[in-house]
């Protein structure tokens, strides 16, 4: 059965996601990578707001290449997670509720996914272009200054990923390794 979970994320769609199942999203979710990290940490730690809400929200950890003539975007693939896991905490407390990108995530990301009921998703690495087919729509909405690394409101259509890690912790890069190693 084709699972088909709208975005953002709402609790019941969180408790009903386990390590292991490939969805689509579809909605509205934003991009973010390192610097646009760093510098909303930055802005949580002096108290200032945030130029997105992260409550309920998802973050693609993408920096798109430049969009062809008639494109909405360009190649649109997942950058490695660990580069955001120094500030991904703060984040999840703040009401981030899921993430999309590829590779592993630290025990304190993991802890605080646990806490606050939140997924990490994984979109294909190296499918960048088959991938920015499923964005209909993208908006620089903050830090334009970044270039590839703005933050863009993106609406999306059946995006497809694999939940890596619920929100109970389970992780399938681990028990997919447990697995094949029977």
């Amino acid at each position: 059965m084709k699972k088909v979970i709208q975005v953002p994320l709402s609790k019941q769609d969180i408790d009903n996601l386990k390590a292991g199942d490939y969805v689509y999203l579809t909605g509205t979710i934003y991009t973010a990578r390192d610097a646009a990290h760093k510098r909303m940490y930055d802005s949580m730690k002096k108290g200032e707001e945030l130029p997105i809400k992260l409550n309920g929200n998802v973050l693609y950890y993408l920096g798109p290449s430049p969009a062809r003539e008639g494109q909405v975007i360009g190649s649109a693939g997942p950058t490695t997670s660990s580069r955001m896991d120094k500030y991904t905490p703060d984040m999840l407390d703040a009401g981030l509720k899921g993430m999309v990108g590829k590779g592993k995530r630290s025990p304190e990301v993991i802890d605080a996914m646990k806490r606050n009921g939140a997924v990490y998703f994984a979109a294909v690495g190296g499918a960048g272009a088959l991938l920015s087919k499923c964005i209909k729509e993208a908006d620089v909405v903050a830090y334009e200054d970044l270039g590839t690394e703005a933050i863009r409101r993106l609406y999306i259509e059946e995006l497809p990923v694999i939940v890596v890690i619920d929100k109970e912790g389970n992780n399938l890069y681990e028990t997919a390794s447990e697995e094949w190693s029977k």
